[in-house]
């Protein structure tokens, strides 16, 4: 779940994502200032926007892309779809995104010379992630997008299969994360020891 809101790019209308929309199969219902989208042949709702954002939530001084998530955000949320009449409880990761994480192992990928296979700990839980970055290695901390982080580029993290392999996150460079002097040449970006696994990286 992504929650987004920038008044002056598209207006007080804050946008909740929870899945990838399918474009060719997208239905919407709006009640309300609440408007539902969903997929047509299967129910999933895809998100919800909600107009006039401001009369619900204390956005008024905000115009980042990504809203912190947190469990009184998500109360209000829920609160908000019961009373348009919507059943749906919605759920958070209120983990953080963009996270410290350390290189446990490496193998090169059975399938493609460029890409290798990575075992991450990212303190609270073990990541598999496929990386291409020439310079990446065991025994490394690193930046850790996490599946749902929305990076500066408005890519957001998804769950993937890389020449068969699957893939649940993505090993940052410094050039990704929109990092002031970023280098030009490829590679991952490493950070040095007084990082701590498992933690919030801030940019």
């Amino acid at each position: 779940m992504n929650v987004f809101y920038n008044k002056e790019g598209i207006g007080d209308t804050l946008i909740i994502s929870l899945k990838p929309i399918d474009y060719d199969k997208m239905k919407y219902e709006k009640r309300g200032e609440l408007v539902r989208i969903y997929n047509e042949e299967s129910n999933e709702t895809y998100g919800y926007n909600l107009f006039h954002a401001t009369k619900y939530f204390d956005v008024k001084a905000s115009n980042r892309a990504v809203i912190d998530l947190d469990p009184v955000f998500l109360r209000k949320v829920n609160d908000l779809l019961g009373g348009h009449g919507f059943d749906e409880k919605l759920e958070a990761d209120f983990a953080p995104k963009f996270v410290v994480g350390y290189v446990e192992e490496i193998e090169k990928h059975p399938k493609a010379d460029k890409l290798s296979i990575c075992q991450v700990d990212v303190g609270f839980e073990k990541l598999q992630i496929v990386c291409g970055a020439p310079n990446v290695d065991a025994g490394q901390k690193v930046v850790v997008a996490r599946i749902g982080a929305v990076m500066p580029s408005g890519l957001v993290i998804q769950p993937s299969e890389l020449r068969g392999i699957a893939s649940n996150g993505m090993i940052c460079s410094a050039r990704e994360l929109g990092l002031p002097n970023a280098p030009e040449k490829k590679g991952i970006l490493v950070l040095d020891d007084s990082y701590q696994v498992g933690a919030k990286f801030e940019f």
